[in-house]
């Protein structure tokens, strides 16, 4: 069978025996895959120590027969994105984002956008070129934008007045049709988020901004604060599931 060759980087890494691995790679050209890293708890010589979570690899990969699963046979690095792991923080936020990522896709479902997203993330993160907290805003925001649950800023679901002809600054959010409902049309909802105004524009301009630009935005404590919170929110609703890693980033943020 021929070998597959694919560019990845490590979200998932888990015992499978005495010496093996099952590692859980996000690649370029074929979106998720899990493979077994035969003895690569024992031999040091042969991956070199590079199967750290976050590591951007170049894979060899034996796909599997039948029910057999697939076997890594080499892996080199091409970015290992080190810096990461020295803050426990940004180490949260990768560590996030990995965990989103594991649940979302399917198994070998080409997603370009979220690898190039990812990478993106994970960059800047290391190299620290954008604040933290802005990072993780906008990989959830992009995240939600690409797997289709974009949320809708723009006008009240129910009345359909548009953001800025809303009375107020504050508009309510329902994550069960994702989308803002003005002060007027609330009535007696319930399970709805509070964002303001100023926020949700906020999350809009980074959603669509050129992220080659991104760096000329500004972005006041408020609203990272509150854009952080509701991503939180209404990205794990969307997945059905809250991922173990959030409750380690919210002590985390909680200490902070």
């Amino acid at each position: 069978m021929e070998l597959l060759n694919a560019q990845g980087i490590l979200i998932r890494r888990l015992d499978y025996s005495d010496s093996d691995l099952i590692l859980t790679f996000l690649t370029k050209s074929h979106g998720k895959i899990s493979v077994i890293a035969k003895s690569a708890k024992k031999s040091v010589k042969r991956f070199g120590g590079i199967l750290e979570l976050f590591y951007l690899l170049e894979l060899v990969i034996r796909p599997g027969k039948g029910t057999k699963p697939a076997i890594l046979q080499s892996a080199s690095l091409i970015r290992p994105f080190e810096k990461i792991r020295t803050h426990i923080i940004h180490t949260a936020y990768a560590s996030y984002w990995s965990e989103l990522i594991h649940f979302f896709l399917e198994d070998l479902a080409k997603q370009d956008d979220i690898f190039n997203l990812f990478a993106y993330a994970l960059e800047h993160l290391d190299q620290k070129t954008l604040p933290a907290d802005v990072i993780h805003i906008l990989f959830q925001i992009r995240f939600l934008k690409i797997s289709g649950f974009q949320p809708n800023f723009l006008f009240c679901n129910l009345c359909k007045k548009k953001l800025d002809y809303i009375s107020g600054h504050l508009c309510y959010f329902d994550p069960k049709i994702g989308a803002i409902i003005c002060p007027a049309c609330i009535q007696k909802r319930s399970n709805f988020l509070l964002l303001s105004k100023g926020t949700i524009k906020n999350l809009v301009w980074i959603s669509d901004f050129d992220l080659n630009k991104i760096q000329r935005l500004k972005y006041s404590k408020e609203a990272i604060s509150e854009g952080k919170d509701f991503l939180e929110k209404f990205v794990p609703f969307c997945i059905g599931k809250a991922p173990k890693s959030l409750l380690f980033l919210k002590k985390i943020q909680n200490k902070t």
